[in-house]
């Protein structure tokens, strides 16, 4: 009998000691896709969550099923002064995750993109330095641009365009992971930064203009899959329940000051081979639409994880067709058609 999304999340449940003496924990994005369900899983753990957003590409909808008593929501810019009035007396565990992230929104959200990747992320950091808790940067596999080499290892200093159409996103989250090893360094802050690598579940937005939710949309809808280019580029796809298991055991595991660390799926496709296993698990014949490849897009993007399993004992547990299934199952009961 097939394993669910469900069956691999209890497991990564059952494989995990840490957390213990922690109480409180800030999320900033957390009303947000990846924010969301790492809010879902710190209060797994029964810790207070303090999720602060401003709801540009968020949703409280996304943590309806949390009472105040789990989750604290704070309706804020975390570019600006943090409201002090509503924030907790203490907490253990800081996690930056507020920015837009896919293109469609950078791009609408170009400046508010830069601000939060830069002065959000130093009050982010000053609210971790207050209150003497440990702090997870999100950044991203953006940070190595266009990359001259495959898979990308965190000592890769990758390939960008400081002043292309991405950079709004890319360079933004470059300067927030170098001020977070100016924190470590200068204030002896206990953060870790984690390139995150194309992640996808429950909780997508159908129009952010990610493959994901334009690929399982077009299904649903009887369309045409778009293929940017020749198709032969390459993306990873990591499950969200994984994503969220390898933030979690980043943020409980001592001694990982200043460490670099990926967090995504090693299994390299095409798009093309991924329209395939998208059309396959929808049950439809494919069919596809090429456009022009955009400005600066990747040619490939895959993680090298040693990191990950060495310092973490983390590694994906999801297969894609298994994940694609929630995510279908997620978009049709949401009727994000």
């Amino acid at each position: 009998m097939p394993r669910s999304v469900l069956d691999y999340n209890i497991a990564a449940s059952a494989d995990d000691k840490g957390g213990v003496g922690l109480k409180t924990a800030i999320v900033t994005g957390g009303a947000g896709f990846i924010g969301s369900h790492l809010v879902d899983r710190l209060v797994q753990q029964e810790l207070h969550v303090v999720v602060l957003d401003n709801l540009a590409t968020g949703s409280w909808d996304n943590l309806s099923q949390h009472g105040p008593d789990a989750v604290t929501r704070i309706q804020a810019d975390v570019s600006e002064p943090w409201p002090q009035e509503a924030l907790p007396s203490s907490a253990d565990l800081v996690f930056h995750l507020a920015s837009p992230a896919s293109p469609v929104h950078y791009r609408r959200l170009a400046v508010e993109t830069l601000m939060v990747n830069s002065m959000g992320t130093k009050r982010a950091l000053d609210a971790a330095l207050s209150y003497g808790a440990r702090f997870i940067l999100a950044s991203t596999s953006e940070a190595y641009g266009d990359p001259a080499v495959s898979p990308q290892p965190e000592t890769y200093w990758g390939n960008v365009n400081p002043v292309g159409p991405r950079s709004c996103y890319d360079e933004s989250k470059r300067f927030g992971e170098a001020l977070t090893m100016e924190y470590v360094r200068k204030h002896q802050l206990d953060a870790r930064i984690l390139r995150f690598f194309n992640c996808y579940g429950p909780r997508m937005q159908s129009e952010d203009g990610r493959v994901v939710p334009n690929f399982v949309r077009q299904a649903l809808s009887g369309d045409p899959l778009t293929i940017y280019g020749s198709g032969e580029q390459t993306r990873s796809f990591c499950y969200v329940s994984d994503e969220v298991d390898g933030i979690w055991r980043a943020a409980i595991t001592d001694g990982l000051a200043g460490e670099i660390i990926n967090i995504g799926n090693p299994e390299e496709r095409t798009i093309l081979n991924f329209a395939e296993v998208v059309a396959d698990v929808a049950g439809i014949s494919l069919h596809v639409e090429p456009r022009p490849l955009p400005p600066d897009d990747p040619t490939n993007r895959c993680p090298d994880i040693s990191k990950a399993r060495a310092l973490l004992g983390w590694e994906p547990r999801v297969p894609l067709k298994d994940g694609l299934e929630a995510t279908f199952r997620y978009f049709r009961t949401a009727n994000h058609r």
